[in-house]
């Protein structure tokens, strides 16, 4: 059986190598479009810019290595994008080329899917959206845990391309009726770093406000993605790409009483559940988590 064949934008950054790499472990072959390559032995890479339209339509037009040359049978189709290509915060290059990037880019890449004929996009969208992140000053949630049908409202240049972005998926999905699922990616941890950062986020936990707490193991992403290519048929979605619990020692109910007082509940919650919700990748994809940060991290009285 012939491998999925997938173009993957933005394959090099911190997220991207570790659900390219989960990919290519799940069988999948992987074409990375990024300004810079993955040194992966197995990922063949192409330089392309997202803002330029041209060269998304051309890419996903594109042969995925010298090998498909060979049956002669011309360029077979992708069967999905997944488009983590971006500026990946503010205060790396001016707000407005932020926003413009990421805009831009990402109704390129969907318009030349859609157009194409590919008939599955899943894009990263961000924990952003939800508005803590990036406030200025020290802001509230409206209501606890932050699930997919919160009304969303950044109030900078990332969160609201992001909220954007999701805009953008929901209309092609109107207009043409493929699967395009969004992913609100959670504060992105790789293996090495718990060791390095998580120590210090227990002891000063006032640090972790602005990301509500959560995180997401970077193979525990790839994963996700896995099951966002496996699951078919949903149309256009949302989805908190988090792991299950705080990235905190401190049980979830005291941990919203100390940092967000007088912030209401919408339901009941797991002693440690994550405030940042992974509710529904678990009831519609099958979530399950590999990489809890205990595996990596010990806590005494734990």
């Amino acid at each position: 059986m012939t491998a999925k064949r997938i173009l993957f934008t933005g394959g090099s950054g911190k997220a991207g190598k570790h659900a390219v790499a989960y990919l290519i472990d799940q069988g999948y072959r992987v074409l990375n479009v990024d300004l810079t390559p993955l040194d992966h032995p197995k990922v063949d890479n192409l330089i392309a810019d997202i803002t330029d339209s041209g060269q998304m339509f051309n890419a996903m037009s594109s042969y995925a290595g010298f090998d498909e040359l060979e049956p002669g049978t011309g360029v077979p189709t992708f069967d999905a994008v997944v488009h983590f290509a971006a500026v990946p915060r503010i205060l790396i290059n001016p707000d407005n080329e932020t926003f413009r990037v990421n805009t831009i880019g990402t109704y390129n890449v969907i318009e030349a899917a859609v157009k194409l004929g590919i008939k599955k996009v899943i894009i990263a969208s961000s924990e952003t959206t939800y508005g803590i992140c990036f406030s200025d000053g020290q802001t509230n949630p409206h209501s606890l845990p932050l699930e997919e049908d919160y009304d969303v409202d950044p109030m900078d240049s990332y969160g609201l391309s992001k909220v954007v972005n999701e805009k953008t998926a929901r209309s092609f999905q109107r207009r043409s009726g493929i699967d395009i699922y969004a992913l609100r990616i959670g504060n992105v941890i790789e293996p090495h770093e718990y060791a390095e950062l998580f120590p210090h986020y227990f002891k000063h936990p006032e640090v972790r406000r602005r990301n509500a707490f959560c995180y997401i193991d970077a193979r525990d992403l790839g994963q996700i993605v896995d099951l966002c290519l496996q699951k078919d048929g949903l149309g256009f979605q949302v989805f908190n790409a988090g792991n299950d619990d705080n990235g905190a020692i401190i049980p979830t109910k005291k941990l919203a009483e100390r940092f967000f007082p007088d912030v209401p509940f919408t339901r009941e919650m797991g002693e440690h559940e994550a405030l940042f919700s992974n509710r529904k990748i678990r009831d519609v994809l099958g979530f399950k988590e590999q990489h809890n940060w205990r595996k990596y991290v010990s806590v005494s009285g734990e």
